[in-house]
């Protein structure tokens, strides 16, 4: 095989049997790899009413075609299985050197099932495959476990671990690999975590075989072109990294702010992008195959936060600063490292202690509640303090560690939760971009902007520049990047290639890589595919259209201030044309005959 590496390897965890078997290439060519691969096997072989943290549920590490070639931010990975904290399919997508290293250890899939009696890592060296004991290194945080494991088996070899968060089975535990990069969303630590697999240690001498190298050379280079000399591509995202957007939506007006009571914040300026580069940054950092370097090594001098790392990107510096009401950037930061040390989902961390904070200052939550911790908006001290306790597992942390929905249900509030199908959403308010509205209710992972990016079209002018404010031409838009992206994750490409990289591009160096042709439309239909495929499974764990839905704070109570003020969000005139443009019925599920032209039956 071209592309793909031609073996999947099989770890039972329970009996400790490890197996190796051929990687299908149909299904490959249908579903290319990472999420759509993944996805693939992982609904093929697991009841979709599983409980997400019992031994029956299974877990999938899965880099795609491009992971580990030279295309451009080819270096990701995904990690397929069902959320616990949504009761979705889950497929988390991370950076890093991590992806490429399993493709050059020879396997395009890692599948794990069942639970080990005691911690284990599993170590991955070529051909050699075994499990290890890791009991001595349960409880470490993430750069001393990827230290400590490095040090046993190879310095060269690369980490993917949970922190205390996922064994702890905090409900939004990431697995963080490289030390700072994050499998973040859904809670994929905690199924990691339930099975008592602390790390999986990969270092590989292997090389991904290009089916006609010299068309794969010039699509490639066609395309780092094509980055290079985009506006943000090719220069913001290096210049101030992802946290450029947080004065760039505080003036579109769609920041939102202290649990999403508005989508302004006063005090943004000291929370972005641009203050960070002056105050924090060290250096850009990319991830393998990277010519963005979106990635921030950054240091806080300040004797009260001071501490090194990376990061944070926007959702984090939003989460933490905007939405908790916090212009510290110091604290942000130093809350943001923590997030990596303990494997948090940064922006279900943030979003959580926002609507704690919202309870609290509504009188919902009281200081008996919260062990003594004052959860009024802006105290930074406590965000780091409630940030601690759920990467512990401690007091109060506990609650939190259970993500908003939960948290906010257990005080009689479930509406203060600012989530869709119990994932808080990210850092834009839909009040004041519609389309990222439709997009956050129809995502198959719950509340997530990265599944349909709109706010390329709707804010940032990229490919083309559409009012944030009116419903119009938005259900189209939002099936588009929906495809687009669903195709570019199974492909093991970074997202933000699109900021500079077309359709044609992906599809043609895919074509080259693979020896497979793959037009634009097939590319596209590829990823109408892999949605289809997705949403299928979670109508099947008891999913509706009616989870298909906002906070009612969004669609009913207009935003204060600021440039969007005024506006809420009118899901019901987006959604129908949505279902129909999806070729699915009016109560949101696939017709035989879409089924039928996806292959999917």
């Amino acid at each position: 095989m071209y592309g793909w590496v031609g073996t999947v390897l099989r770890v039972n965890l329970t009996t400790g049997r490890i197996t190796k078997e051929a990687t299908d290439p149909q299904d490959a060519k249908r579903f290319l790899g990472a999420r759509g691969l993944g996805s693939k096997v992982f609904s093929d072989e697991v009841d979709p009413k599983v409980d997400p943290l019992s031994p029956e549920n299974k877990l999938i590490f899965a880099p795609g075609p491009f992971s580990g070639t030279f295309a451009p931010s080819g270096g990701r990975y995904e990690v397929v299985t069902k959320g616990p904290l949504t009761g979705t399919i889950a497929a988390s997508n991370s950076g890093g050197s991590f992806g490429p290293e399993m493709k050059y250890a020879g396997y395009d899939m890692v599948i794990f099932e069942g639970k080990a009696p005691k911690p284990v890592y599993l170590w991955i060296k070529d051909d050699k495959v075994e499990l290890k004991d890791a009991s001595h290194i349960w409880g470490k945080q993430v750069p001393n476990t990827s230290d400590a494991l490095r040090a046993e088996t190879d310095e060269e070899a690369k980490v993917a671990c949970i922190g205390p968060a996922g064994e702890n089975m905090v409900l939004f535990a990431s697995i963080m690999n490289d030390m700072h990069r994050a499998a973040g969303r859904s809670g994929v630590g905690a199924v990691m975590g339930s099975k008592n697999l602390k790390a999986v240690v990969v270092m590989g001498t292997g090389a991904v075989k290009v089916a006609d190298p010299s068309a794969f050379t010039a699509a490639v280079m066609k395309a780092r072109e094509g980055v290079k000399n985009h506006p943000v591509g090719g220069a913001g995202l290096k210049a101030y990294g992802t946290d450029v957007l947080v004065n760039i939506l505080n003036e579109t007006g769609a920041l939102p702010t202290k649990n999403f009571r508005d989508g302004y914040f006063p005090t943004a300026n000291k929370t972005g992008g641009e203050s960070l580069a002056e105050t924090q940054l060290v250096r850009p950092k990319g991830c393998y195959s990277c010519v963005i370097s979106c990635g921030r090594v950054t240091r806080v001098a300040n004797p009260k936060f001071a501490s090194s790392g990376e990061g944070p990107e926007y959702e984090a510096a939003w989460s933490m600063g905007a939405d908790c009401g916090v212009d510290d950037l110091d604290a942000i930061v130093k809350t943001n490292y923590l997030c990596n040390e303990y494997g948090l989902d940064s922006i279900t961390l943030g979003a959580t202690i926002a609507c704690a904070m919202d309870l609290f200052e509504a009188g919902h939550i009281t200081l008996k509640d919260t062990g003594g911790l004052d959860l009024h908006f802006g105290n930074a001290e406590s965000l780091l303090e409630a940030t601690r306790l759920t990467g512990q597992g401690e007091g109060f942390g506990k609650l939190l560690g259970k993500g908003s929905y939960r948290l906010a249900e257990a005080f009689g509030h479930p509406e203060f939760s600012m989530s869709v199908k119990k994932q808080e959403m990210p850092a834009y308010d839909p009040r004041g971009v519609q389309g990222i509205g439709l997009n956050y209710a129809t995502s198959n992972r719950g509340g997530c902007h990265v599944r349909g990016y709109t706010i390329s079209v709707e804010v940032l002018g990229c490919g083309a520049k559409l009012d944030p404010h009116v419903t119009a031409e938005k259900p189209q838009w939002v099936k588009i990047f929906q495809d687009l992206t669903a195709a570019i994750d199974s492909s093991g490409a970074c997202l933000f290639g699109t900021f500079g990289m077309t359709g044609e591009d992906f599809a043609a160096m895919l074509t080259a890589l693979t020896g497979v042709t793959y037009t634009l439309d097939d590319y596209l239909k590829t990823g109408e595919r892999i949605w289809n495929l997705e949403r299928n499974f979670n109508l099947k764990a008891g999913f509706t259209n009616a989870d298909d839905t906002l906070p009612e704070r969004l669609l009913k109570c207009p935003i204060a201030t600021g440039p969007s003020k005024g506006e809420v969000n009118h899901l019901a005139e987006m959604l129908p044309e949505y279902y129909k443009l999806r070729g699915w019925d009016e109560n949101g599920v696939p017709t035989q005959e879409k089924l039928k032209d996806l292959a999917l039956v």
